[in-house]
């Protein structure tokens, strides 16, 4: 991978990057679940490229506390804004779409909410406790924002326990800022840190390329989420949403992402998915073994 300021963007997507499309029993139900109750999953309105795989295998992701952020993050097509007030009965749908659908193991994410006092956690909190009340045998990854590292957010999701506690760095510390303008990498590490030092049992991270990062910046993030007791990381390639949106520099080759998760291995995490088309809750399951 050459530095960032040599590469032109590329010109049109590589055979790796083709997307099979959904297929199976269990996908055309729950898709047919999907439509018939107007539930909203990341999976369908991210148009997420392993939705067959993972609804194939009881795997769901939902956001929680509307679609605008209050961050405009470069690589993201979440709109950037002022957010609607918050909606106290979206645990209880968040969950009775769990149990409609079946889902074995849930991922939940949201959009930054700096503009609530408590930054969301709240109705976070109360989102787990809903689905563990409706939905006891269904597992939980939850893939929080920073909450500007402040800890008494923090540990309101520590205190429901999710199975899994993910928080993206999404790209290497010298694009951070451009990247992700509002947050740190320092303060992504330290909420990472934090979150093992308080028991959780299993934390996780991911990281997109393509931006322009080099070879040596990817490694170097990768220690340092070893560094923080991440247990978990996924790598995947960086799409541009829109004209918008920050340009693709660079598609990473198979043989490269490869590379990173036989790295991440030696490096001790439990779980590498590293690929053009992993995506922050790709083979989510798998990561509670």
């Amino acid at each position: 991978m050459e530095d960032a300021k040599t590469l032109d963007p590329p010109k049109g997507k590589p055979k790796w990057l083709r997307v099979k499309l959904p297929t199976g029993k269990k996908y055309t139900q729950l898709r047919g679940l999907v439509d018939k109750y107007d539930l909203h999953t990341i999976c369908t309105s991210g148009s997420c490229p392993n939705m067959g795989e993972c609804w194939g295998e009881g795997t769901a992701t939902f956001m929680i506390l509307g679609n605008i952020c209050t961050r405009s993050c470069g690589f993201c097509g979440v709109r950037t804004g002022r957010p609607m007030d918050v909606d106290w009965e979206e645990p209880e749908k968040v969950a009775r779409s769990i149990k409609i659908m079946g889902i074995k193991h849930a991922v939940v994410t949201s959009v930054d909410r700096d503009d609530l006092k408590d930054m969301g956690s709240i109705i976070w909190a109360e989102t787990v406790k809903a689905i563990r009340r409706m939905n006891p045998d269904t597992t939980l990854e939850t893939l929080i924002p920073d909450f500007q590292g402040i800890h008494i957010h923090l540990n309101r999701i520590i205190a429901v326990s999710p199975e899994v506690v993910s928080h993206n760095m999404e790209t290497v510390k010298r694009l951070t800022r451009e990247v992700r303008i509002q947050a740190k990498y320092e303060r992504s590490l330290e909420v990472l840190k934090y979150l093992k030092s308080k028991g959780v049992n299993r934390t996780k991270s991911g990281i997109m390329l393509g931006l322009g990062e080099m070879e040596e910046e990817v490694i170097q993030t990768l220690k340092d989420l070893r560094k923080a007791e991440v247990d978990v990381v996924t790598i995947g390639q960086y799409l541009q949403p829109s004209k918008k949106h920050l340009p693709v520099k660079e598609f990473i080759t198979p043989d490269q992402f490869k590379k990173y998760e036989t790295l991440g291995l030696e490096m001790g995490f439990r779980h590498v998915e590293s690929g053009a088309l992993v995506r922050s809750s790709y083979k989510a399951h798998k990561h509670l073994l």
